[in-house]
């Protein structure tokens, strides 16, 4: 009687092992995957320009309004908003059109200078300024694409 209780257990535990090894190999795959799409970012057609390292060139740059993006490498939601927004046909084209985009990199000790003075304590910040640098519009943290556009489109009618 004893086998009998001994070799149904085995086979019991057995079940369980199996079970407990597919429930992790089954979440190593999912936390791959996801680990994966948080870090994927599509090439968008947006003209960055990354050179821009203080105010003053800010502010020399263009009579256009400026687009500046505060990310850092590490970041994840810059990096799902440059999958789900930047990437966007309408948005790189509005951007291209309307604004000069500027990503700024808070890590880089070039652009210490810009993240003291626009008081950027946060990933990611984007900051609408004029051709002088004062602050037309701002967000911080992930927005979405249609809050983007519309960040965008208010600057049209408050000129």
């Amino acid at each position: 009687m004893k086998k009998e209780t001994h070799s149904s257990s085995k086979s019991g535990k057995t079940l369980f092992q199996l079970i407990w090894k597919w429930f992790w190999l089954t979440f190593l795959v999912v936390s791959l995957a996801y680990a994966w799409y948080s870090f994927y970012v599509p090439s968008n057609d947006i003209a960055w320009d990354k050179s821009i390292t203080s105010v003053e060139t800010l502010t020399n740059n263009s009579n256009k309004n400026t687009l500046l993006f505060f990310t850092a490498e590490w970041c994840v939601p810059c990096r799902v908003m440059k999958r789900n927004v930047f990437a966007d046909t309408e948005v790189m084209q509005v951007v291209n059109t309307e604004v000069t985009p500027v990503m700024i990199d808070i890590d880089s000790p070039n652009t210490k200078e810009l993240v003291a003075h626009y008081q950027i304590g946060a990933t990611p910040t984007t900051v609408i300024v004029d051709s002088e640098g004062n602050v037309l519009d701002y967000a911080v943290g992930k927005i979405e694409k249609e809050k983007f556009l519309d960040m965008l489109n208010n600057l049209n009618t408050t000129k």
